[in-house]
């Protein structure tokens, strides 16, 4: 959302009633979502996204503490359908679809530059670690791994396979170039970490089959 159609933007003011909680909080994760996918987090203020939304800025603390808060849980309500799971029944296409969305979010718009910021910020300030583990890693990873394990029940990755560290191991090495940025996240690259990696855990000759 641009600065300039901010004031076509603002909601209209509404009549006596509480509105229901879900309500606000969708309002609040548009706006959010919006100022960070076009801008960033350089120009996300609470006041701001009080303007925006129509939600006084003593709900917006009450339920986000810090900037850093709110930014998460904006952004991952902005990303979360985009990088849901597809489960076609082909883990490796699966796996490339999935990927490639994310590691495009992460270098093509300032999402990347706002989750590798907060990254950073975590590692001295606990309260937004914590904010970063329960708002963003922790579902990331939770529907990573189901995606994973049901691959598993289905005989795509070996039963002796840890589908935690699996999960690591693909997106750890997309992380580990954002951060780390000696190499790019190219299109290649992602094919093939797929690759290396769907390679390694496949089922072999004579190895028990999946459970039915």
């Amino acid at each position: 959302m641009t600065k300039q159609a901010e004031g076509a933007a603002e909601r209209p003011a509404r009549g006596r009633g509480r509105r229901p909680a879900d309500e606000v909080r969708a309002d609040v994760f548009r706006v959010v979502g919006e100022i960070l996918m076009e801008e960033g987090i350089s120009d996300l203020t609470f006041e701001r996204v009080a303007r925006l939304s129509g939600v006084s800025k003593t709900t917006l603390y009450k339920w986000w503490p810090s900037k850093g808060a709110l930014a998460l849980d904006g952004y991952f309500h902005a990303v979360e359908e985009t990088l849901a799971f597809e489960d076609t029944g082909d883990i490796r296409a699966d796996l490339t679809r999935q990927l490639r969305t994310f590691a495009r979010i992460m270098t093509r718009s300032p999402a990347g530059r706002l989750v590798t910021e907060l990254i950073g910020q975590s590692q001295t300030d606990e309260d937004l670690a914590t904010a970063f583990r329960s708002l963003y890693s922790s579902e990331r990873r939770r529907l990573a791994g189901e995606r994973m394990l049901r691959a598993r029940e289905q005989g795509q990755i070996r039963l002796d396979v840890d589908v935690q560290v699996l999960v690591d191991q693909l997106w750890g090495a997309v992380y580990h170039r954002l951060l780390i940025p000696d190499e790019p996240v190219t299109e290649d690259f992602v094919l093939a970490l797929v690759a290396n990696v769907m390679d390694g855990v496949a089922p072999r000759p004579g190895d028990p089959p999946a459970c039915p």
